[in-house]
């Protein structure tokens, strides 16, 4: 992907404006790939953990949490990948705003040994899962019972390093077996933020619920 493609118009404008042009032009033709190069597929991987920002149709945005056993995220090929959507609360947020607005950004971020980044930028589609596994059937299989409902599949339109300047090291913890798939209080993290308490006592609404 050439600098000239990249870029919103809202970044070029600032640009101008703060005097980065030739730095930012330099990042674009040097970082921005829209594709996953070999060692890209191999970040991704080894990753366990994601963080997905949606937005809805006005352009409403929401970040979600995703994780699983390294390689949950499935490449696909060096332009598609997926990632599985299980039993929730629910709410569908994520999948609610894909349903709306297709353009989706992955952030992989390295904490225990490489400490660097990988955003990945692109367009979404929902997908069941035995409709996946017909055209994928090397996808991961199901562990402990906890069976993806759907894939969300990403035609990936940029791929990019997220520099580690400011990457925290972190050591991974021991930690009890998890509860993939529970429907327990206690395992989910019951009434953490005493939004529910807050309700039943005729509290003031939250916003954006």
């Amino acid at each position: 992907m050439s600098g000239s493609s990249c870029g919103s118009d809202g970044e070029r404008e600032l640009q101008q404006r703060f005097g980065t042009a030739d730095r930012a032009e330099r990042f674009y033709a040097e970082q921005v790939l829209n594709r996953l190069n070999a060692r890209m597929q191999e970040f991704v991987g080894r990753m366990d953990m994601a963080f997905i920002a949606t937005a809805d149709r006005h352009g409403e945005c929401d970040t979600s949490f995703r994780a699983g056993k390294p390689g949950f995220l499935h490449v696909i090929d060096e332009s598609t990948l997926a990632y599985p959507e299980y039993r929730g609360n629910g709410v569908m947020a994520s999948l609610g705003n894909i349903l709306e607005n297709p353009h989706v950004g992955i952030l992989l971020i390295d904490f225990a040994h490489d400490l660097i980044g990988l955003h990945i930028n692109g367009s979404a589609r929902i997908v069941d899962d035995p409709t996946l596994r017909i055209r994928v059937p090397d996808l991961p299989q199901p562990e402990r019972g906890r069976i993806a409902e759907r894939w969300v599949v990403v035609d990936i339109e940029e791929a990019y390093i997220h520099c580690r300047k400011h990457i925290p090291h972190l050591v991974p913890a021991a930690r009890e077996e998890r509860d993939w798939g529970t429907d327990s209080p206690r395992a989910k993290g019951g009434d953490y933020f005493g939004t529910k308490a807050q309700a039943l006592v005729g509290g003031p609404p939250i916003s954006g619920s």
